[in-house]
């Protein structure tokens, strides 16, 4: 893995933390304030831990899960996010995924959209043919 691989590993693992740190605070302090939106950034949490470990792994099962934690992730974003932009009364406190990821410059909103990317032009099992590989096949 290489290039936008690593960094989308690299961001991934920074969210995970993140994610982690912010909802393990909230809730061990103040969760009776807003049980949703902290149980909210702590399932986002584990689905920014799991797609990280799904996009260092190898092969077709990780590559499933990598898929379902990135549409997982974006569906969240996007319904939590049109939420609470319609009714900021159902989130008293922000989530990870609140307003389209604002309080994390919105990349959790374009993140999925780029590993989804990402996944769609590295499918395991796809292999680029080299020159040793080609047979002819026309007529001499």
């Amino acid at each position: 893995m290489g290039g936008v691989g690593r960094v989308l590993v690299a961001v991934y693992a920074v969210l995970a933390l993140a994610a982690t740190g912010r909802s393990f605070y909230q809730i061990a302090t103040k969760l009776d304030e807003a049980p949703v939106a902290y149980a909210l950034s702590a399932l986002a949490a584990v689905v920014y831990i799991v797609a990280t470990i799904a996009l260092i792994r190898r092969g077709r099962v990780w590559y499933r899960v990598a898929w379902a934690t990135l549409a997982f992730e974006f569906t969240g974003v996007l319904v939590v996010g049109v939420l609470s932009v319609l009714d900021p009364e159902l989130f008293p406190h922000d989530t990870v995924w609140s307003w389209f990821g604002r309080g994390y410059v919105f990349i959790p909103l374009v993140l999925p959209a780029l590993g989804m990317w990402w996944l769609a032009k590295h499918r395991p099992g796809a292999s680029v043919a080299t020159s040793g590989d080609l047979t002819r096949t026309d007529a001499a």
